[in-house]
């Protein structure tokens, strides 16, 4: 049974000795031709979505470490094996770890021109690249900051994206996987299966389900005037406090508590650990969205410039004031019984 979704390991912090690449390469060239023989690039492309599977290919190519390591050398392995070959196999390796990873737009239009693929089948695996990348650093705030990105994909459009970040914190890494097939909706459960050693508290998922009316309320949010949204905000503003640690409302002679919170839990609410009221670049994005307005939460999300902040600020908005609370539910569920050894 395929299961994708996320896979969370330790950290590295060593390098891939030269003749084990070397060995991982030419391994993975043979493994790779066997698949696309047997089952098609389709169906290659679809196990590497599969978490086990791609931590097992990685320990079968003699990668036996189940560590962060395994995601960027594997990736690194698989792009240099069929370097010249992609257009016969029908398979493309797009970006990586690090500075790589921002050259994956240019090399997935490369790799489409020298398909004559049309300009618009190029824009759409752009997109879902560049949102995949999204999703996982704004809307589920882990705390695991991204610095890897792979995107996968045919010459018959199947894709699959394997991205993944780090916790330093917790010494742990994450590594996040998509396949196309499974992608109905790109900010609502986009990962259907999830692998993870630990799971976090107060975790901010406004993919989750149960954050679908914060995220219709937050796309409302913007599409009203700017001077509303800023009304909004500096009200939290003016009624928020670090030292009680609840957030009030005067209304004439009564007092209103918004929220009704374990101490614990709203020790890590997104008010508390920063002061994003003053940032004028947040009101720089809020300006652009209430110009623009997005008429969904996932054109809001693609807008040029919104990220975590922007996302936690209209998500506190949405809470506190329109009462419509988000997870905060770790997407993790379970985890790997045994390591690479």
């Amino acid at each position: 049974m395929i299961q994708r979704g996320i896979a969370t390991f330790g950290l590295d912090y060593g390098t891939c000795p030269p003749w084990l690449f070397e060995r991982m390469v030419k391994l993975g060239r043979e493994m790779i031709r066997c698949i696309v023989a047997e089952e098609g690039p389709d169906e290659f492309i679809r196990r590497l979505a599969d978490p086990a599977w791609f931590q097992s290919l990685g320990t079968v190519l003699a990668f036996d470490w189940n560590a962060s390591g395994l995601t960027t050398i594997l990736t690194a392995a698989l792009k240099e094996a069929i370097r010249g070959q992609e257009l016969d196999l029908g398979i493309f390796i797009c970006g990586g770890k690090g500075k790589t990873s921002r050259k994956t737009p240019d090399e997935i239009t490369n790799w489409g021109n020298r398909l004559n693929l049309a300009s618009q089948p190029i824009s759409s695996l752009v997109y879902n690249s560049r949102m995949a990348a999204k999703v996982d650093s704004a809307l589920i705030q882990d705390n695991f900051q991204i610095y890897h990105h792979a995107f996968f994909f045919t010459k018959n459009g199947a894709w699959t994206v394997v991205q993944q970040g780090m916790n330093a914190s917790e010494q742990s890494a994450r590594r996040y996987h998509w396949h196309s097939e499974d992608v109905k909706n790109l900010i609502n459960e986009p990962h259907s299966g999830i692998a993870s050693q630990i799971t976090l508290p107060n975790v901010l998922n406004m993919s989750a389900n149960q954050s679908s009316q914060n995220r219709q309320i937050s796309t409302e949010l913007v599409g009203q005037n700017f001077g509303a949204l800023m009304k909004d905000v500096k009200i939290l503003a003016r009624h928020s406090s670090n030292l009680s640690q609840m957030a009030d409302l005067a209304n004439g002679q009564q007092r209103l508590k918004l929220l009704n919170l374990e101490t614990v839990e709203f020790t890590s609410h997104p008010i508390l650990k920063e002061n994003f009221f003053q940032s004028k670049y947040l009101e720089k994005i809020f300006w652009i969205l209430c110009d623009r307005k997005p008429e969904n939460y996932e054109k809001l999300l693609a807008t040029e410039g919104v990220g975590p902040k922007t996302i936690r600020a209209l998500a506190l908005v949405s809470e506190i004031i329109y009462g419509a609370k988000p997870s905060y539910e770790d997407p993790a569920r379970y985890s790997f019984a045994h390591g690479g050894k």
